[in-house]
Protein backbone atom coordinates (compact mmCIF):
# COMPACT_ATOMS: atom_id res chain seq x y z
CA UNK A 1 0.00 0.00 0.00
CA UNK A 2 1.46 3.14 -1.06
CA UNK A 3 1.95 5.86 2.25
CA UNK A 4 0.19 8.82 2.16
CA UNK A 5 2.40 11.73 0.86
CA UNK A 6 2.41 15.05 2.65
CA UNK A 7 1.65 17.98 0.88
CA UNK A 8 4.93 20.07 0.35
CA UNK A 9 4.58 22.80 3.12
CA UNK A 10 7.08 25.96 4.30
CA UNK A 11 10.30 24.92 5.55
CA UNK A 12 9.56 26.80 9.16
CA UNK A 13 6.64 24.05 9.71
CA UNK A 14 7.51 21.33 11.77
CA UNK A 15 5.95 18.23 10.69
CA UNK A 16 6.00 16.68 13.85
CA UNK A 17 3.89 19.50 15.98
CA UNK A 18 0.29 18.70 14.73
CA UNK A 19 -0.53 22.09 15.46
CA UNK A 20 1.77 23.62 13.56
CA UNK A 21 0.95 21.87 10.48
CA UNK A 22 -2.86 23.18 11.42
CA UNK A 23 -1.94 26.73 11.80
CA UNK A 24 0.10 26.65 8.67
CA UNK A 25 -2.35 25.03 6.63
CA UNK A 26 -5.94 27.09 7.89
CA UNK A 27 -4.57 30.58 9.18
CA UNK A 28 -0.97 31.95 8.31
CA UNK A 29 -1.32 34.34 5.14
CA UNK A 30 -4.50 33.75 4.75
CA UNK A 31 -5.88 37.71 4.16
CA UNK A 32 -7.60 38.85 7.96
CA UNK A 33 -10.01 41.86 7.56
CA UNK A 34 -12.03 41.19 10.97
CA UNK A 35 -11.19 43.37 13.58
CA UNK A 36 -10.85 41.64 16.55
CA UNK A 37 -8.77 38.83 14.85
CA UNK A 38 -6.30 41.17 13.83
CA UNK A 39 -6.54 42.40 17.46
CA UNK A 40 -5.84 38.68 18.49
CA UNK A 41 -2.84 38.74 16.17
CA UNK A 42 -1.40 41.58 17.36
CA UNK A 43 -1.72 40.52 20.47
CA UNK A 44 0.03 37.34 20.44
CA UNK A 45 2.70 38.36 18.21
CA UNK A 46 3.68 41.03 21.20
CA UNK A 47 3.63 37.95 23.51
CA UNK A 48 5.92 35.90 21.38
CA UNK A 49 8.66 38.47 21.33
CA UNK A 50 11.52 36.76 22.71
CA UNK A 51 9.75 33.47 22.59
CA UNK A 52 8.93 30.73 19.63
CA UNK A 53 5.51 31.17 17.69
CA UNK A 54 4.90 27.74 18.87
CA UNK A 55 5.33 28.34 22.40
CA UNK A 56 2.11 30.82 22.05
CA UNK A 57 0.43 28.81 19.74
CA UNK A 58 0.03 25.98 22.58
CA UNK A 59 -1.27 28.85 24.65
CA UNK A 60 -3.81 30.61 22.46
CA UNK A 61 -7.06 29.31 23.81
CA UNK A 62 -5.35 30.10 27.59
CA UNK A 63 -5.45 33.85 26.30
CA UNK A 64 -8.46 33.96 24.87
CA UNK A 65 -10.14 32.66 27.83
CA UNK A 66 -7.58 35.28 30.15
CA UNK A 67 -8.47 37.88 27.71
CA UNK A 68 -12.04 37.70 27.27
CA UNK A 69 -11.77 36.51 23.65
CA UNK A 70 -9.30 38.92 22.82
CA UNK A 71 -12.35 41.85 23.20
CA UNK A 72 -10.30 44.80 23.26
CA UNK A 73 -13.62 46.69 25.33
CA UNK A 74 -13.23 44.89 28.36
CA UNK A 75 -9.00 44.53 27.99
CA UNK A 76 -9.28 48.09 27.91
CA UNK A 77 -11.15 48.50 31.54
CA UNK A 78 -8.61 45.46 33.27
CA UNK A 79 -7.46 47.03 36.56
CA UNK A 80 -4.77 46.34 38.88
CA UNK A 81 -6.12 43.57 40.27
CA UNK A 82 -7.09 41.59 36.87
CA UNK A 83 -3.75 42.33 36.28
CA UNK A 84 -2.53 40.34 39.16
CA UNK A 85 -4.50 37.48 38.27
CA UNK A 86 -3.10 37.37 34.86
CA UNK A 87 0.11 37.36 36.06
CA UNK A 88 -0.98 34.23 38.19
CA UNK A 89 -2.60 32.68 35.14
CA UNK A 90 0.21 29.28 34.19
CA UNK A 91 -1.95 29.69 31.00
CA UNK A 92 -0.22 32.46 29.45
CA UNK A 93 3.20 33.63 29.24
CA UNK A 94 3.57 35.83 32.86
CA UNK A 95 5.49 38.82 31.86
CA UNK A 96 3.97 41.78 33.36
CA UNK A 97 5.25 44.02 30.26
CA UNK A 98 3.70 41.79 27.96
CA UNK A 99 0.47 42.30 29.92
CA UNK A 100 0.54 45.85 29.96
CA UNK A 101 1.24 45.86 26.71
CA UNK A 102 -1.61 43.72 25.79
CA UNK A 103 -4.16 46.17 27.85
CA UNK A 104 -2.30 49.21 26.91
CA UNK A 105 -2.60 48.04 23.35
CA UNK A 106 -6.30 47.68 23.57
CA UNK A 107 -6.96 51.15 24.52
CA UNK A 108 -4.71 52.17 21.70
CA UNK A 109 -6.97 49.97 19.13
CA UNK A 110 -10.20 51.59 19.94
CA UNK A 111 -8.51 55.21 19.65
CA UNK A 112 -7.48 53.44 15.48
CA UNK A 113 -10.71 52.15 15.14
CA UNK A 114 -12.02 55.17 15.91
CA UNK A 115 -10.61 57.23 13.72
CA UNK A 116 -10.70 54.73 10.99
CA UNK A 117 -13.84 53.60 11.12
CA UNK A 118 -11.96 50.01 11.32
CA UNK A 119 -8.64 48.26 13.02
CA UNK A 120 -9.09 46.38 9.33
CA UNK A 121 -8.96 49.77 7.04
CA UNK A 122 -6.19 51.33 9.26
CA UNK A 123 -3.80 48.25 8.77
CA UNK A 124 -3.67 47.85 5.37
CA UNK A 125 -3.15 51.06 4.23
CA UNK A 126 0.43 50.07 5.09
CA UNK A 127 -0.18 47.49 1.97
CA UNK A 128 -1.96 49.30 -0.47
CA UNK A 129 -5.07 47.38 0.39
CA UNK A 130 -3.90 44.30 -0.98
CA UNK A 131 -1.91 41.53 -0.24
CA UNK A 132 2.15 41.76 -0.95
CA UNK A 133 2.93 38.26 -2.91
CA UNK A 134 6.58 37.66 -2.29
CA UNK A 135 8.79 34.35 -4.15
CA UNK A 136 10.37 32.87 -0.93
CA UNK A 137 12.51 29.73 -2.13
CA UNK A 138 14.08 29.07 1.12
CA UNK A 139 14.45 29.82 4.81
CA UNK A 140 16.87 32.27 4.36
CA UNK A 141 14.99 34.12 1.94
CA UNK A 142 12.26 35.55 4.42
CA UNK A 143 13.16 39.21 5.83
CA UNK A 144 12.90 39.97 9.03
CA UNK A 145 11.41 43.27 8.61
CA UNK A 146 10.21 45.04 5.29
CA UNK A 147 9.71 48.96 4.52
CA UNK A 148 6.26 48.22 5.16
CA UNK A 149 6.79 46.66 8.67
CA UNK A 150 9.16 49.26 9.17
CA UNK A 151 6.07 52.23 8.24
CA UNK A 152 3.77 49.96 9.92
CA UNK A 153 5.81 50.24 13.36
CA UNK A 154 6.76 53.68 13.65
CA UNK A 155 3.10 54.69 13.20
CA UNK A 156 1.59 52.36 15.54
CA UNK A 157 4.43 53.48 18.35
CA UNK A 158 3.34 57.35 17.68
CA UNK A 159 0.07 56.36 18.49
CA UNK A 160 1.32 54.34 21.65
CA UNK A 161 1.12 50.66 20.95
CA UNK A 162 3.89 48.70 23.04
CA UNK A 163 5.87 45.54 21.65
CA UNK A 164 5.15 46.87 18.03
CA UNK A 165 8.86 46.81 16.71
CA UNK A 166 9.23 46.17 12.79
CA UNK A 167 10.07 42.45 13.12
CA UNK A 168 7.01 41.94 15.21
CA UNK A 169 5.00 43.98 12.34
CA UNK A 170 6.49 41.80 9.80
CA UNK A 171 5.51 38.91 12.12
CA UNK A 172 2.06 39.91 12.16
CA UNK A 173 1.92 40.83 8.30
CA UNK A 174 2.78 37.48 7.47
CA UNK A 175 0.04 35.45 9.75
CA UNK A 176 -2.57 37.88 8.74
CA UNK A 177 -2.06 37.58 4.93
CA UNK A 178 -1.07 41.16 4.13
CA UNK A 179 1.70 39.39 3.31
CA UNK A 180 1.81 35.97 1.33
CA UNK A 181 5.23 34.64 2.16
CA UNK A 182 4.30 30.93 1.70
CA UNK A 183 7.58 29.29 -0.84
CA UNK A 184 6.94 28.37 -4.53
CA UNK A 185 6.78 25.24 -3.42
CA UNK A 186 4.24 25.26 -0.69
CA UNK A 187 0.71 24.42 -1.97
CA UNK A 188 -0.79 26.92 0.57
CA UNK A 189 0.52 29.49 -2.45
CA UNK A 190 -1.45 29.63 -5.44
CA UNK A 191 -4.66 28.49 -2.93
CA UNK A 192 -4.13 31.70 -1.38
CA UNK A 193 -3.19 33.60 -4.38
CA UNK A 194 -6.25 32.22 -6.14
CA UNK A 195 -9.26 32.80 -3.76
CA UNK A 196 -7.88 36.19 -2.43
CA UNK A 197 -6.56 38.27 -5.61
Amino acid sequence: MEKYKQPSRCPWVDLNKPEYIDYHDREWGVPVHDDKLLFEFLTLEAAQAGLSWYTVLKKRENYRKAFNQFDPKKMAKYDEKRIELLLGNPGIIRNRQKIMAAINNAKRFLEVKEEFGSFDAYMWRFVGGKPVVNEIRMLSDYPATTPESEAMSKDLRQRGFKFAGPTICYAHMQATGMVNDHTLDCYRRQEIIDEYT
